[in-house]
């Protein structure tokens, strides 16, 4: 086997990765990733067909894999999966880059076993998280995981929750986001009681609850979100 040949196999598999890691992938973007031309891709995808990988073709859309395709060796929880996002956060953090790298592969791999609908939500989560080094060890939270559970199947929440005059009130909020910052972690939310979006410290959080009640998802990114109310 050559040197391109190599190259091929190798490509070939990430690509067969990155369509079990996402739900779908258009040609250009698998081009831009892998420093080929477009027509490389095509004539990619046809060879995995050829293999007997059902990649199903969206038209003017993109590829992506037949759900069920594979048995994933490992079954990941919903909150696992959510704890994996969080540590890719603080990966990206990291200042070297060739760790940056291969932790973002190995990630790629056990993305690729979840399932599209787990799948779905950590990508929504990896979308809504923003991190930055926490260096105040002190003040900290339980409910990390449980309102992660909550901002990505949309379910309303009660706190209770104490602002900076230690007055504590019972709100229901729509999470939508999770932000780190230097001293905690901040949730946005969109707060039924002021009618608005606000920011919740979550050391603040004095008791939470998810109720059976779902909302209507937000439909703005998390970068809409800072443009329109910064």
């Amino acid at each position: 086997m050559n040197d391109n040949d190599t190259k091929r196999l190798s490509r070939l598999t990430a690509i067969l990765t990155q369509l079990q890691t996402k739900r779908l992938l258009t040609a250009p973007e698998l081009a831009v990733r892998f420093s080929v031309s477009v027509r490389t891709i095509y004539r990619d995808i046809k060879a995995l067909e050829q293999a007997g990988v059902p990649v199903l073709t969206e038209e003017g859309k993109g590829y992506r894999i037949m759900e069920g395709y594979k048995i994933p060796p490992v079954m990941f929880t919903e909150s696992q999966a959510n704890a994996l996002i969080l540590a890719e956060q603080l990966v990206l953090k990291n200042k070297d880059a060739s760790f940056i790298k291969d932790y973002l592969e190995a990630i790629d791999k056990i993305k690729a076993v979840l399932g599209h609908k787990v799948k779905d939500k950590v990508n929504l989560l990896a979308e809504r998280t923003r991190f930055t080094q926490n260096f105040n060890n002190e003040r900290n939270s339980n409910n990390l995981s449980d309102l992660q559970f909550a901002l990505t199947n949309f379910y309303v929440t009660r706190i209770d929750y104490t602002n900076e005059a230690s007055q504590t009130s019972s709100r229901l909020i729509e999470p939508f986001a999770l932000l780190s910052t230097q001293e905690n972690w901040l949730l946005v939310a969109w707060c039924r009681l002021r009618n608005a979006f606000r920011y919740f410290r979550l050391d603040r959080i004095k008791k939470l609850e998810m109720l059976s009640e779902k909302f209507n998802p937000h439909k703005m990114t998390l970068q809409e979100f800072f443009d329109k109310y910064h």
